[in-house]
């Protein structure tokens, strides 16, 4: 039986080619829509997964006096030890400390890697990284010792049999030299691990442990902590108060830091509104990950829902079938059998073209979305069990309502003349229909508000220049001919200007207490953030200053002269008499350290992404603490002499050092990586839902065109004119899409109005996008029906009343 149901669905198939394309296509791409995003979806879900222990990040929330509350990845080195020593939950914990562009030597030549950690000993005990040699216990118990990764071994030495070799490192600071012991291989990091890194060293090598416990004021590295088995999260993080009391010299730190866990398989998708987050790896909010799946899921479902609209509609040729079919013995149950087999038949064809699309688009997928996805059934045999089971469940889910229908006719009923499919069959049809165009409206609308906002983020005035700046990572010895370089930079015409900075634009700053002394009332102490800059920053960004001056020249105004901006300016008017003016705050005292003097008030630039407010923020003059980008404003027009320009300088002055270089351009581009990739994948699922919709449609009215040839044929014997039946044959369809929009634009409303939310910075939502989507998806839906109502319209009516 189950060979007869075969063979009879693939001579149906074979019988009726143009409807079968039409569904198989509709399915196939459904289908690989669908198989893209789970494999995104499930290499999202997949991170740090490998990891056997209940591991947790400590995070802080810090609400400092001058600035809005922020969460932020980092916690405070002792914070660590004393924990464990004071809560028995906490069976272990780990403190990595990350490090880019560690610079070794191996045969006299130096290379550089980039991304170290500094750990504690107990790092391996904790995460389940896997050792290829070394004992995982021991190997990162002494100072100086050293793993590094498979790749790491085979970079140096060509092999990864280097246990007990020594890796000579030169450090950043006064030339420093330490010589590593190899204690251990470890496989390289899987790419779906938060954590990625070239080597590990104890992080007693560069920090004494009476240090690390002492300093309970900076933030510079994360904590990890394990917690036994069954542990409450919210009992545990309600004792950190008076935790951070007992512990820290600091009596009103539990006023400004509130500290919380996040299981470790969570932050990265979790940690959206987390930042200072610097070891996430690919990080991305699960929120998008959720709408890709949601969308696909929609997709999808608009590719089974043509199916059930092309099958009900050809009800009427399988009813003289179902009829002989019943009269000679076949039961219900049978022939909703059949039915299915052949929509599960159908299912794997358009499977099997569906891996073949996925296998030609995952290249370009992987591009976008800066991901390995993958289909491997034999690394990894759940993909085939999923793929079978897919596969299974669409064929059932778009065959069963047809089977079920078809299966129901009346032998008497259908041998008598034909069958009735009634009005109920056509409303179903045309709410199916109404429902896919609303799925696909609605998406067009989102692609639309989606890429807007993107647009607007990044061509909106941040508030300084941004074009044509190259941007050079510096460290402590490149630092220290900073000087030098920008003097020979500027020799040359093709460079405009050189400064410097601690940071670079477009990524969260640093933060540093201070103190506001006004010349009427106590002096008032605030968390803010700061930038520590070259004197000439400013100008070179084209940052205005609104009162007062710019940073002095003179050598002896480094660390004494502060710039604040509006929104700082405005918080410290509060400490003063009401209705002091602005320009009052110049020569006022205020400082770090030491006390220096506000010299000016610059206007607010959005030094972040738009994705947040502006905050208040100082900028400080200070050269000794030295800088970590150096910034060289170019001519535009000879921008890449410009860049062999400045690589030639730093060739000269580093000959061992690699010269790398970003415009800033680029950098704002990475700042913005992922809402252009949400932006991009959206709009494609969006693009493939209308042609899966159109494809239905065209379908359904090729199957009308067919069903009224003789009324179209009578009605031209009439007089009817070809316009008249085209408008005959498309006004149904058409009104269903405009319904279709009107259902779609209070939902895509609510929907974009709350996905705004999340950005400071916003487009308004306009009526005119929902206009246009309207007289755009109303187009496509004309061209689409058009194309059969004219052929219908054009027909020799004497063909179709021949036989009358």
């Amino acid at each position: 039986m189950i060979k007869n149901y075969i063979k009879t669905a693939w001579r149906n198939l074979w019988k009726n080619k143009v409807f079968s394309a039409l569904n198989i296509a509709g399915l196939a791409v459904g289908m690989a829509a669908c198989i893209v995003i789970m494999l995104f979806v499930f290499f999202e879900k997949s991170f740090d997964n490998f990891h056997t222990k209940n591991i947790y990040r400590l995070n802080e929330v810090q609400t400092f006096q001058g600035m809005a509350a922020q969460k932020v990845g980092l916690s405070m080195s002792p914070m660590g030890p004393t924990l464990k020593h004071e809560f028995p939950q906490v069976e272990n914990f780990t403190r990595v400390r990350w490090l880019n562009k560690f610079a070794f030597t191996y045969n006299d030549k130096k290379l550089y890697l980039p991304q170290i950690f500094a750990v504690d000993s107990t790092f391996l005990q904790m995460f389940d990284f896997a050792l290829i040699s070394g004992d995982r216990k021991t190997a990162l118990q002494k100072p100086n010792s050293i793993i590094i990764t498979e790749a790491t071994a085979k970079k140096l030495f060509g092999t990864t049999d280097v246990l007990g070799k020594t890796l000579p490192h030169y450090g950043d600071n006064k030339g420093d030299t330490i010589n590593f012991a190899i204690t251990g291989v470890l496989k390289d990091v899987p790419k779906n691990s938060q954590m990625q890194f070239d080597a590990i060293y104890p992080i007693s090598t560069s920090a004494k442990p009476a240090d690390l416990m002492a300093n309970w004021g900076g933030n510079w590295l994360d904590t990890y902590v394990e917690l036994a088995p069954g542990t409450d999260i919210k009992k545990l993080e309600a004792k950190f108060p008076a935790y951070l009391t007992k512990y820290s010299n600091d009596q009103n730190l539990k006023k400004v830091i509130q500290l919380f866990l996040l299981p470790l398989k969570d932050i990265h998708a979790g940690a959206s509104d987390i930042g200072l987050d610097y070891i996430n790896f690919r990080k991305f909010d699960q929120k998008s990950t959720n709408l890709f799946a949601i969308i696909a899921f929609i997709v999808l479902a608009i590719a089974c829902i043509n199916f059930m609209n092309l099958s009900t509609a050809r009800s009427a040729e399988r009813a003289k079938e179902v009829g002989v079919r019943k009269s000679i013995g076949a039961g219900r149950y049978e022939l909703a059998i059949q039915f299915l087999s052949e929509t599960v038949l159908l299912a794997v064809i358009a499977m099997v073209i569906a891996l073949i699309i996925v296998w030609v688009s995952l290249p370009y997928i992987n591009q976008l979305s800066d991901r390995e996805l993958s289909l491997n059934f034999l690394q990894n045999p759940l993909q085939g069990v999923f793929i079978i089971g897919f596969t299974i469940v669409v064929g059932l889910i778009s065959g069963i309502y047809p089977a079920i229908y078809l299966s129901s006719f009346q032998p008497i009923k259908v041998l008598k003349g034909g069958v009735e499919t009634g009005k109920n069959k056509g409303t179903f049809r045309n709410i199916l229909v109404v429902g896919q165009f609303t799925s696909a409206v609605f998406l067009m609308i989102a692609t639309v508000f989606v890429v807007k906002q993107l647009h607007f983020m990044q061509k909106q005035d941040p508030g300084f220049t941004r074009e044509q700046v190259v941007t050079v990572p510096l460290n402590g010895n490149t630092d220290s001919k900073y000087d030098l370089i920008k003097q020979e930079l500027l020799a040359n015409s093709l460079i405009k200007d050189v400064t410097a900075a601690q940071d670079v634009l477009g990524s969260h700053l640093d933060q540093s207490g201070v103190t506001f002394r006004p010349s009427t009332g106590p002096a008032k102490d605030f968390g803010l953030t700061r930038l520590i800059v070259d004197n000439n920053y400013l100008k070179l960004f084209d940052i205005k200053v609104l009162e007062g001056r710019n940073f002095s020249t003179e050598k002896g105004a480094s660390g004494r002269e502060y710039i604040i901006n509006e929104k700082l300016a405005h918080e410290l008017l509060k400490e003063m008499p009401k209705n002091t003016p602005m320009s009052a705050l110049i020569g006022q005292r205020f400082g770090m350290d030491s006390l220096g003097t506000i010299t000016g008030i610059c206007k607010n630039f959005n030094f972040n992404s738009l994705h947040y407010k502006i905050e208040t923020l100082f900028i400080n003059y200070r050269r000794e603490w030295g800088y970590s980008q150096l910034s060289v404003k170019i001519n535009g027009k000879r921008a890449s002499e410009a860049v062999s320009f400045i690589q030639s300088v730093w060739n000269k002055n580093f000959p061992d050092r690699p010269f790398e270089y970003q415009f800033l351009d680029d950098h704002f581009n990475e700042v913005y990586k992922a809402d252009n990739q949400v932006s991009k994948i959206v709009g494609i699922l969006a693009g493939l839902a209308i042609m899966i919709s159109c494809l239905g449609l065209f379908g359904l009215a090729s199957y009308s065109a067919e069903q009224r040839v003789k009324e179209i044929g009578v009605r031209k014997v009439l007089g009817a004119s070809v316009q008249n039946i085209v408008l005959l044959l498309s006004g149904n369809f058409l009104k269903l899409v405009l319904l279709a929009n009107l259902l779609a634009w209070p939902l895509a409303w609510y929907t974009m109005n709350k996905w705004l939310q999340d950005f400071a910075y916003r487009i308004d939502i306009k009526l005119s996008v929902f206009v246009f989507i309207a007289v755009t998806s109303v187009f496509i839906a004309v061209i689409t029906i058009s194309f059969q109502s004219v052929k219908a319209a054009l027909a020799n009516p004497v063909k179709s009343l021949r036989s009358e």
